[in-house]
């Protein structure tokens, strides 16, 4: 039975710990997803809001009862004199060799202004951490969105130039063969050997990108940056489900905003700050309660217990009073006073900047939408002027260097058309990352 337990609870040890190793292969909201999960900076603001929730007890905590213990113990290795014992009860009541003292301290706060605006700065300082939570999911998100939009485009330019390289090396061995019967020129197959060349080079080019892109990727979602990682998402498709133009018509509420959040923040902060600097002028009130055991040997016999041991209780209140700080305390309470002013010209500059943010995006985000249709046309066009070149071409109307431009044409319009999607996907990301307000 005990075997078997064993051999079960490997099983179920294996299942768990093969279950952790990330995916292979993500659609782009399962990339977001993900990395919202496993991204180290995620992870690490997540974990700011753990410490601003223990910090926020710690300070809690400064208001609440204190209880302190302490034992003090003393060998008048020289003694000055004889030690006396009074009532020759074999305790010395005076000059003992060894002394030892047990005790207990209880204090409490009764009044400290700077206590109470502490718990108010607590309170704000947790909810700084959950903004900023909020703010770097957001960017985790449209990096993300940024990455896998970079794979997408190098794996479709790698199949466009391998196609166009499929293309050009037919037309060159036609063309050679044509130019070695006479009735071509050498300088057509050197026009088609110099573009062939060039859109070689951009292919190896594009190929050592894509392996920066996968890993650009990987490091967003917070796996190995050598993870076999797959994609799933088509990028044309992707970009089509990215034109929205609902989109452009959200009027958004900037005090909603996740960056209008974070300065106000910061001015709360500032008048808190104010608030403590004035309550230092305010007087602060303690109490304690101390109890303490005393005992005095001739011989260090501390753990036979039938020895006696003399209890004394001692409360005390004490009331510290400021009076005068040469200025000193004035001149703390200007200067946060200055700070909070400087907080609330920057929350009124990041409102601007936010409207300003948000109109540009949304005007970056409709051209991008227009430029998709644009170069989508563009491209078909091109395509056909292309064509109908390569046959003028092989038909002796149109000259090489005629079907060059054609060509370089072609691959222009190729290249435009696959940004215009990124664009697309990579404009929508902003727009959101500036008006979204949680994640």
């Amino acid at each position: 039975m005990d075997k078997q337990f064993i051999y079960i609870a490997i099983l179920c040890l294996s299942y768990f710990g093969y279950s952790q190793e990330p995916p292979e292969s993500f659609s782009l909201q399962e990339a977001i997803d993900y990395a919202l999960e496993n991204n180290r900076t995620a992870k690490n603001a997540a974990r700011d809001i753990d410490a601003a929730v223990k910090q926020k007890w710690e300070t809690t905590a400064t208001g609440l009862p204190q209880l302190n213990g302490s034992i003090d113990y003393q060998n008048q290795i020289k003694q000055q004199f004889e030690a006396i014992d009074f009532d020759n009860d074999g305790i010395p009541d005076f000059g003992a060799p060894h002394g030892m003292t047990a005790s207990a301290n209880l204090t409490q706060k009764i009044f400290d202004g700077s206590y109470l605006v502490g718990l108010q700065s607590a309170k704000v300082f947790l909810e700084i951490s959950k903004n900023t939570k909020i703010k770097t999911d957001l960017e985790v998100r449209k990096s993300v969105i940024n990455a896998y939009g970079n794979v997408l485009l190098t794996e479709e330019t790698i199949k466009v130039l391998e196609r166009n390289i499929s293309v050009l090396e037919k037309n060159l061995n036609e063309t050679t063969k044509i130019f070695e019967n006479g009735l071509e020129e050498e300088e057509s197959v050197e026009q088609l050997q110099i573009t062939l060349s060039g859109v070689r080079s951009n292919l190896g080019n594009t190929k050592r990108l894509k392996s920066i892109a996968y890993q650009m990727l990987n490091i967003n979602l917070g796996v190995d940056i050598n993870h076999p990682t797959q994609l799933t998402d088509n990028l044309e498709s992707l970009a089509i489900q990215n034109i929205e133009l609902n989109l452009l018509k959200i009027d958004e509420n900037v005090t909603n905003t996740i960056d209008y959040k974070i300065a106000d923040n910061d001015k709360k902060s500032k008048f808190l700050l104010l608030k403590l600097e004035k309550s230092k002028a305010l007087p602060t009130l303690n109490a304690s309660l101390n109890g303490s055991y005393i005992a005095n040997r001739f011989e260090f016999n501390y753990f036979d217990f039938n020895k006696s041991w003399i209890g004394t209780v001692t409360f005390g209140a004490n009331l510290n009073i400021p009076i005068f700080s040469s200025l000193g305390r004035s001149a703390a309470t200007q200067r946060a006073r200055i700070n909070l002013k400087k907080a609330e010209d920057n929350l009124a500059q990041t409102e601007q900047q936010l409207k300003l943010q948000i109109a540009e995006a949304k005007s970056n985000y409709k051209f991008a939408i227009e430029e998709y249709q644009n170069k989508k046309e563009n491209l078909n066009l091109a395509q056909r002027i292309e064509q109908k070149n390569q046959t003028k071409f092989f038909e002796g109307i149109a000259s090489s260097f005629e079907l060059r431009q054609a060509q370089t044409q072609l691959y222009n319009s190729q290249q435009e058309y696959l940004q215009s999607m990124i664009e697309i996907i990579n404009k929508k990301a902003d727009l959101e990352t500036i008006i979204s307000t949680n994640n």
